[in-house]
């Protein structure tokens, strides 16, 4: 095989990995496919056995499957960040299209094959898949979010959670995709780059597509980069694109929680679209008929919301609730509202 008929290009930015790196190779020996792939690997100032693991053990038995396999790295005195790992495995690909594989996940054998069938398919889409936990029990109601959003969620309820709608370890697409976002952010530790890549990626056309098989086992432990990136920047990032994308083309809403996370969220507004909250809604009677006073401002007289009940809201609504914790209460009234997700609400939860 010749570099320029490459298929795929498997993405996979290294730092520190050898305790995950066996299993994460071992799983791209185990592929079932009919296609010409590329692994591309790039290790990001590594101090532990990284290093020796890809090019003692296993670039040979890579290329001896007929894989092409490209490896650079570089040693500084502090690793550049997932972000820019990303960036050079991909610079130093040649992949029509790119799997990207977090070095402490696994794939299952038929992932490359079925993910390039539906990119193949859909050249403007970053293609997830639905995905298995280890362990199991961790991150449960995540995980379920994740694997059961609808084609059509996976497009609109882009703002509720701290990461895309399709988790970046199962993102596969055509180059074009990453060529047109212009990469990730090498801000380095602590910045959410696969979440402003899907922004970027959102906010230019781009679409969302899952396949409906698990096709990645996607590991949970205490060293995962995400635990480096902090919940207020993550919230800023979203606060920013709901404004930006929903909120400057509404002229009032309704935040649907009077409590502190719906309060929080006011909070977060500028001073602009704060003006634009109508009211809050909530179901408790003790909230209801009562005002949010906004104590914080320098404006005066200082800006006073009142609290209706959530029957008596209409669109267009922010709502501030997470999902799935009042044995379906929640869904169920919001149901009756008969609203439209993604055009009368949007979730910020």
């Amino acid at each position: 095989m010749s570099a320029d008929d490459v298929d795929v290009s498997v993405i996979i930015p290294i730092h520190n990995a050898g305790q995950w790196l066996d299993e994460c190779l071992e799983s791209l020996f185990q592929q079932q496919h009919t296609l010409n792939v590329e692994v591309s690997l790039f290790l990001d100032s590594c101090t532990d056995n990284s290093k020796t693991i890809v090019e003692d053990c296993w670039t040979s038995r890579l290329k001896d499957i007929g894989y092409i396999v490209t490896v650079s790295k570089e040693d500084n005195g502090t690793p550049k960040g997932v972000g820019y790992a990303k960036n050079r495995a991909v610079e130093q690909s040649r992949g029509k299209y790119l799997c990207f594989l977090d070095s402490d996940d696994t794939m299952l054998p038929q992932r490359i094959q079925k993910q390039y069938e539906l990119a193949y398919l859909n050249t403007n889409a970053i293609v997830g898949c639905r995905f298995k936990r280890d362990p199991p029990d961790s991150t449960v109601r995540y995980t379920k979010w994740a694997n059961e959003l609808s084609e059509t969620q996976l497009n609109i309820q882009v703002y509720t959670s701290h990461g895309p709608t399709v988790i970046m370890p199962t993102w596969f697409c055509h180059r074009n995709v990453f060529d047109s976002v212009g990469g990730f952010s090498e801000a380095g530790k602590g910045t959410p780059e696969d979440l402003i890549f899907f922004y970027k990626h959102i906010g230019s056309g781009g679409k969302i597509i899952r396949h409906d098989d698990e096709l990645l086992i996607y590991r949970y432990h205490p060293h995962a980069t995400t635990f480096s990136i902090h919940e207020q920047t993550i919230w800023d990032l979203r606060i920013q694109e709901l404004q930006e994308k929903v909120l400057k083309n509404w002229d009032t809403f309704t935040i649907w929680n009077a409590g502190k996370q719906g309060r929080k969220f006011y909070r977060s507004l500028t001073k602009e679209n704060q003006r634009k909250v109508t009211a809050f809604c909530d179901v408790d009677v003790k909230k209801v008929g009562s005002y949010y006073t906004y104590e914080e401002t320098k404006e005066k007289p200082k800006p006073k919301v009142p609290i209706i009940h959530f029957s008596e809201s209409k669109s267009s609504l922010i709502i501030c609730m997470k999902m799935e914790l009042t044995g379906g209460q929640f869904e169920e009234n919001l149901r009756s509202l008969h609203l439209e997700e993604g055009k009368d609400y949007h979730h910020f939860n």
